[in-house]
């Protein structure tokens, strides 16, 4: 008989990882990202395929941004597939480019933004510009599958399904705690910095999974709140 671990991937990684948030195994870099953007030559093709992508909704920042944290989390979690996380980070909001744009702020970043059909439209061309993109550049069939798997329900599904999953999701979340992305992301949300860095640390910290993602995430909010000044601007 099947017990739910057998059918629920979630079930199964939380079973595996039980302690929350997962402990790192590896070097833990807590500062500022820009010293050390993601220079991974083997992805320079693939970005250069999704370029139209970048051009939607901030991309061209975040993705960059978001993949920089996404290697220092597989410096700390070293028995992640790297590859895996790293592709789907740079490739897991392309969908965004695909949408109706002037659809994205009202209905993507208001009201109960995470469970919006234009949230569930977006992940699934995301997982489209993935199977278009990656064979021409010899990625085979189940590495695909498995970038989908973690594209298709990043911001919508509750639960991570895997550590690739969950060093994808709290990648996709730490760059919002660097000063560029309080720049770009609080506009989104019609918010001041200070209202945002608020958000960040009462709804943002308490989703990251991994103890290295809080970690840079707390560092990170320090330096942007005394940089933007947030305690006198608000």
């Amino acid at each position: 008989m099947n017990t739910l671990t057998d059918t629920d991937p979630g079930a199964t990684f939380a079973a595996e990882y039980p302690l929350r948030p997962i402990p790192a195994a590896g070097e833990v870099d807590t500062g500022p990202i820009a010293l050390t953007p993601a220079n991974e030559p083997d992805l320079l093709p693939l970005w250069e395929a999704v370029i139209p992508e970048t051009r939607a909704r901030g991309n061209d920042i975040h993705l960059p941004v978001s993949l920089a944290f996404a290697g220092r989390l597989c410096n700390a979690y070293p028995d992640a597939q790297r590859k895996l996380v790293l592709v789907a980070t740079l490739l897991h909001d392309t969908g965004w480019a695909h949408v109706d744009e002037s659809r994205i702020i009202s209905e993507g970043f208001r009201g109960d933004w995470r469970q919006a059909d234009i949230r569930y439209e977006h992940e699934r061309l995301g997982c489209d510009v993935a199977r278009r993109v990656l064979p021409p550049l010899g990625y085979g069939e189940d590495f695909i599958d498995a970038v989908c798997a973690i594209i298709d329900g990043h911001d919508t599904r509750a639960e991570a399904h895997s550590l690739e999953d969950a060093l994808m999701r709290d990648a996709d979340r730490l760059w919002r705690f660097d000063h560029a992305g309080i720049a770009l992301a609080s506009g989104w949300f019609a918010q001041h910095p200070a209202q945002y860095t608020d958000r960040l640390e009462t709804e943002i910290i308490p989703e990251l999974i991994t103890d290295a993602a809080l970690a840079m995430a707390r560092a990170d909010l320090a330096r942007s709140r005394a940089l933007l000044a947030t305690a006198v601007l608000r």
